[in-house]
């Protein structure tokens, strides 16, 4: 039984270090339309920042984009792409960190 207890706690702290070791902090830029004023940018800063697992957001209205930093455990590029969407600014990937 003490055997079987350790086993199943060796599995357990693998699981747990495999979820960490896989996830990633990732930067995508994104092009981002409809930014017609100054005021849209903070729109679409806080619109990402809310995000579960955005870590940083910088957006230029002067270049339209908005970079994201964040984990690819808690969320993805769809999700930011999504989430400015529905906020009246649709977006598309302009640049990416490199990783899948």
């Amino acid at each position: 039984m003490r055997q079987l207890s350790k086993l199943a706690l060796a599995g357990a702290i693998a699981v747990l270090v495999s979820g960490t070791v896989s996830a990633a902090e990732r930067t995508v830029t994104l092009k981002v339309g409809n930014m017609f004023c100054g005021g849209c940018k903070y729109i679409v800063s806080s619109t990402l920042s809310r995000i579960t697992g955005v870590k940083r957001v910088v957006v230029s209205y002067s270049a339209k984009t908005a970079t994201v930093t964040f984990d690819d455990a808690r969320t993805n590029p769809r999700a930011l792409i999504e989430a400015t969407g529905m906020q009246g600014f649709p977006s598309r990937i302009a640049a990416h960190d490199g990783r899948s």
